[in-house]
């Protein structure tokens, strides 16, 4: 076992190496300078697509299984959750305020990696024996590049199905039964077995049921996080301007010892805060596309102007309020790390209350990431396997919940965050070599736009 762990670790230590950030970072500096940086100009625009996006039309509802705001709010349900809490900390504790800046660097690029993942799966999304919309990564390799290349998409679907089990699943659980004992003194097993009733009363309805859920949950819990984190930030107002001065400036020079701080030079505010911020929202792992194959839409490029708002929340919007509070409180400098750090952060402006609202969302946030996360574990299965695998699956991932909460993971989680990893990398070549298809898809879709203005007018 030594062995294996030791091997893992390696294989870690690369895939999650500089080589991966200039390959993400990269990939999605490509596509946002190829569609001339229209995920940033557009964001309006997915807005008011996302608003409109609410209830698909009667012509729509035949083209997928949710509405494109549902499957939006699926995605975010698997990306908000404890990176957000634990991660942004982590982030801060190793590589200094300065990785909050690489952190917003990498959404920034993210949002167009997000727009093209969205805009090829619904473009080459397919429909199963059962009548379901299913699409991702799988699909857009083997329907966009063709059977040669096929085999990029069976790794993706064997990497996605073995690391859902550990990051969707049993290290959310684990986090969830950890942070209720700590706070509420709950038994571990009795948040298993609770967690483990409500997984399978919203799993057992399919994906249309994790939709309608979290197109309700997601939505609550990221603006009662948001509120609670202005409320602390207004508290802390006066030191709002310090740590904007410290975000920038660590940015580029290496940040010095402080308190419990140990100091951080330039590389490690660039990885941390890059690896933290690609494991908080995704942005090129190739999860987030296979739930918005399912949106109830015509045109791929509408629902890649939706997804890329994922990205944008998840970091620009949450990820930065976890980091304004923890350097705003100073307990950055505590010595402090993870789910830890920021609960001290909330507790300093907020004594007696803020642990408590940082327990109960992490607890909601991990929640919703198994729900989502068992959306990508079914669908990669499913392509490996065939809709004969789905009910087996939902049964084992029920079963595998309260399994996270009472046994030891840091096997389990150095697997997955391996495996999460190598899921990239077919993922982020597919992208590469069919951004001709996006961009092209893309121009047409506003050259039409603009005809259709005009022509009203």
């Amino acid at each position: 076992m030594e062995a294996l762990t030791g091997f893992i670790t390696m294989v870690n230590g690369i895939v999650w190496g500089p080589m991966m950030l200039v390959l993400i970072l990269g990939v999605g500096l490509f596509l946002q300078l190829g569609l001339k940086l229209m995920p940033i100009f557009k964001l309006g625009t997915g807005f008011k697509l996302m608003w409109n996006g609410r209830k698909a039309t009667d012509s729509e509802r035949k083209e997928g299984d949710i509405s494109p705001f549902q499957a939006l709010m699926t995605a975010m349900s698997a990306t908000v959750g404890t990176g957000n809490i634990a991660g942004v900390a982590t982030a801060v504790f190793l590589g200094g305020p300065g990785a909050l800046f690489w952190m917003w660097c990498t959404a920034l690029v993210g949002m167009a990696t997000k727009f093209a993942e969205a805009v090829l799966a619904v473009k080459y999304r397919e429909v199963d024996e059962e009548g379901n919309h299913v699409g991702g990564p799988m699909y857009y390799i083997k329907n966009g590049l063709g059977k040669k290349w096929a085999w990029m998409g069976t790794l993706f679907a064997i990497f996605g199905t073995i690391a859902g089990f550990g990051i969707g699943n049993t290290v959310q659980s684990n986090s969830v039964a950890s942070v209720l004992e700590s706070n509420f003194g709950t038994p571990l097993w009795v948040t298993g077995v609770v967690l483990m009733v409500l997984t399978a009363a919203v799993l057992l309805g399919g994906i249309k049921r994790i939709g309608a859920v979290a197109g309700s949950l997601v939505p609550l819990m990221a603006i009662s996080y948001l509120v609670a984190g202005l409320v602390v930030l207004a508290i802390n107002a006066d030191a709002i301007p310090h740590a904007l001065d410290l975000i920038f400036t660590y940015a580029f020079t290496e940040s010095a010892a402080e308190g419990g701080f140990a100091g951080a030079a330039v590389w490690a505010a660039i990885r941390f805060g890059v690896a933290r911020g690609v494991f908080s929202n995704e942005a090129g792992l190739g999860s987030a596309p296979i739930a918005h194959a399912a949106s109830q839409t015509k045109d791929p490029v509408r629902q890649g102007l939706i997804a890329m708002l994922g990205t944008f929340l998840d970091t620009i919007i949450i990820c930065s309020i976890t980091g304004l509070v923890i350097i705003t409180s100073g307990a950055w400098t505590s010595g402090e790390s993870g789910a830890a750090l920021t609960s001290a952060a909330f507790a300093q402006a907020l004594p007696g209350v803020g642990n408590y609202i940082v327990a109960i969302a992490l607890a909601i946030f991990a929640f919703t990431t198994i729900l989502g996360w068992s959306v990508y574990g079914e669908r990669c299965a499913e392509y490996l396997f065939g809709v004969k695998i789905i009910v087996p699956f939902r049964i084992l991932w029920i079963l595998a919940v309260p399994v996270g909460t009472v046994v030891g993971l840091e096997f389990v989680w150095l697997l997955a965050d391996t495996l999460n990893a190598l899921m990239a990398i077919p993922n982020l070549v597919a992208l590469a070599l069919l951004s001709p298809v996006v961009f092209s898809l893309t121009r047409e879709y506003f050259e039409k736009q603009a005809a259709e203005s005009l022509a009203g007018k």
